[in-house]
């Protein structure tokens, strides 16, 4: 089945930045650049007409028809380390990153 998947954490923190805007929700998106070639962009979001939305225990995943040609499979999931704290994707699709984690290959 073709879909993009939240961890427990992704949904918490999604929840958190969209307190205040019920019907948005956080928009993936695959653009061009990056070390690898392309890269993810990420924003809080109202789904369009054509975009997939992806739900979980009520929030939102705003996926574009053409990034999710590249995210299909995924799982968005959040975390906070001593190095760092964000979104990150498991990206099936992605063949190879680069050291920044930020960019890929398909």
């Amino acid at each position: 089945m073709a879909t993009v998947t939240l961890s427990e954490n992704a949904v918490k923190k999604i929840h958190q930045l969209t307190a205040d805007k019920p019907e948005s929700g956080l928009r993936v998106k695959v653009v061009g650049g990056g070390c690898s070639g392309l890269q993810y962009r990420m924003e809080i979001d109202s789904a369009k007409e054509r975009d997939k939305v992806f739900e979980r225990d009520g929030a939102r995943l705003i996926v574009d028809k053409k990034s999710f040609l590249y995210l299909n499979g995924s799982e968005l999931d959040y975390g906070e380390d001593l190095m760092a704290a964000g979104f990150r994707l498991v990206n099936p699709n992605a063949k190879r990153t680069c050291g920044c984690g930020e960019s890929f290959v398909v």
